[in-house]
């Protein structure tokens, strides 16, 4: 079976960030995790070399003929938001829909595809602070301005920034399964901490030192035993550190208080639960720490936006395909 095409729209003024965070993703050989390899091309609008934003030059090897076939294209951003884009691009990215392309816009990426007409009707996210232009541009469309990333089924769309590589996980959810985009996020280190509006469904990694001491030890025992309870108290002890010194190094660290990063754990292993097994809500609560299936709705509204049973109907291993 042929390797799937991911094509990325590369032109002159692009954001080497932007055009970075497809490459990331599909560029790279991650066949170890459980991704196919995929045909990864950026296709450039113009010929000639690219000059990005930061300084550097860029070739790249291919035009928007390669979009032809391709399974997925990708718009990482756009460089002109007072003008449409050239008629060449839209007819392009129309062609390649029309194929059975699945149409990406990250971040201003969105005014690009919001000129074909695909989101004509429906949401789409962008950057927070070019929402009410977006919107003004392109009324008929619905522009959502609290979320990562909008999954219309045939067309995606981003918020700003790093919520490309979200929306890209996401895609990797969907097309190849939960356990290796879980293993994506993993590699890649992916934001380890996002909340309300903004939080996805992605594993929450913390970051570890080689030599760990009592501090880190006493994190990793509360992460291994998420279903006993946790004090500040209980665990400063552990640490070997007073309940304000904890407190102050935790924030310090981590970069939150210790009660939301609990509970951020246990959401977590909830998510994970929910994935990968076929267990109750109330065994699900237990286990996570949450004592009852109430409080887990509770913290999955207030966390995700979502509930329990929507979430494990959409990225279970059973689930057919994740929209968000």
């Amino acid at each position: 079976m042929a390797d799937p095409i991911v094509a990325a729209i590369a032109f002159d003024g692009i954001s080497p960030f932007h055009l970075s965070v497809p490459c990331l993703v599909f560029g790279e050989d991650r066949a170890a995790l459980g991704l196919p390899r995929f045909d990864f091309r950026i296709c450039a609008i113009e010929s000639g070399p690219i000059h990005t934003e930061a300084g550097l030059t860029v070739t790249a090897p291919q035009g928007l003929g390669s979009l032809d076939g391709a399974d997925i294209v990708i718009v990482p951003s756009w460089r002109d938001l007072e003008n449409p884009p050239p008629a060449f691009l839209v007819e392009a990215l129309l062609r390649a829909h029309r194929n059975g392309a699945l149409i990406v816009g990250l971040c201003l990426g969105t005014f690009a595809v919001a000129a074909t007409g695909l989101l004509s009707g429906r949401r789409a996210a962008t950057h927070w602070a070019y929402t009410e232009q977006l919107q003004a541009r392109y009324p008929d469309m619905i522009v959502d301005p609290d979320v990562l990333y909008i999954d219309n089924g045939d067309v995606m769309t981003s918020a700003g920034v790093a919520a490309g590589l979200d929306c890209c996980l996401h895609i990797v959810r969907a097309r190849y399964g939960v356990e290796a985009a879980l293993r994506l996020a993993r590699q890649i280190v992916l934001s380890p901490h996002r909340q309300g509006g903004q939080a996805q469904f992605i594993e929450r990694p913390i970051a570890r030192t080689g030599n760990a001491d009592r501090f880190t030890q006493a994190l990793d025992t509360v992460r291994k035993t998420l279903g006993d309870l946790h004090s500040l108290d209980s665990v400063a002890d552990a640490a070997g550190l007073t309940r304000r010194t904890f407190t102050r190094r935790f924030q310090k660290t981590i970069g939150t208080s210790f009660g939301d990063w609990l509970i951020d754990q246990r959401v977590a292993l909830a998510q994970r639960l929910l994935e990968a097994t076929e267990k109750s809500m109330d065994t699900v609560a237990f286990e996570a720490g949450f004592g009852s299936a109430t409080s887990l709705r509770q913290h999955f509204a207030a966390r995700l936006r979502t509930s329990p049973v929507q979430y494990r109907r959409e990225f279970s291993k059973n689930a057919q395909g994740g929209t968000w």
